[in-house]
């Protein structure tokens, strides 16, 4: 597949048909995805590959709970867990719980999809420079995000589709303790993968000029044209 062909067109894919994916395909998606950009070269991302029905159940049932409360907090006007929301009003939200059965299709059947990938990272190996400052911290995830990434891209190359999410965070120390997952772990996404029972056709984005601009915030818009000096 061309990379502009995949940069374009790798859509997130929560539908999947009931055909199995293989141990030599997940292999040959993390074989490739190893090679993502990370601080320091130190690949602090570990996988857990999650079989086992059981473990698979109570993993959707934790992803079900953090459902609820994300879908609670969006019909009650919020950005679910925004780094600038109102926390008081957040948990009112969640407090009060959402109107009719917000789990849908995806959610009930989580423990079904073919290939369910629990993506970690190493602390302890992680060059987070916002870390001390006294807003939301996100560099860190500048070494692990870009695997995920390249996971799905790898996986797009295999003719499989996926979808990361990042829900069980919100449920981290009872997955941690499923998983035996060791404390200087912090869970990065879930990754979900199988072979698409559709492809979107046509993703929407913004424009580039939407959001690029040159020399000051809200300057002028960055366009095809030369401008400036």
């Amino acid at each position: 597949m061309e990379l502009l062909e995949a940069l374009r067109g790798t859509a997130a894919i929560r539908e999947f048909t009931r055909a199995p994916v293989s141990d030599e395909a997940l292999y040959r998606v993390l074989d490739s995805a190893r090679f993502a950009p990370s601080g320091g070269n130190q690949q602090g991302w570990r996988v857990v590959v999650v079989k086992d029905p059981g473990l698979r159940r109570e993993l959707r049932d934790l992803y079900a709970g953090a459902w609820r409360d994300y879908v609670a907090i969006g019909q009650a006007g919020l950005r679910a867990w925004s780094p600038t929301a109102d926390r008081a009003a957040e948990a009112a939200a969640i407090a009060a719980g959402p109107s009719g059965d917000p789990a849908g299709e995806f959610v009930r059947h989580l423990d079904e999809v073919p290939a369910m990938l629990v993506v970690l990272g190493d602390l302890d190996v992680l060059a987070a420079v916002d870390r001390d400052h006294d807003r939301y911290t996100f560099a860190g995830g500048g070494s692990l995000y870009p695997f995920v990434w390249s996971l799905l891209l790898a996986a797009r190359e295999e003719g499989l589709g996926g979808v990361m999410t990042t829900m069980h965070v919100r449920e981290e120390e009872a997955v941690r303790s499923l998983l035996g997952v060791p404390e200087n772990f912090a869970i990065v996404s879930t990754v979900l993968l199988g072979y698409p029972a559709r492809r979107p056709t046509r993703l929407k984005r913004t424009k580039v000029e939407d959001f690029a601009w040159i020399d000051s915030f809200g300057g002028p818009p960055l366009t095809p044209e030369v401008t400036g000096p």
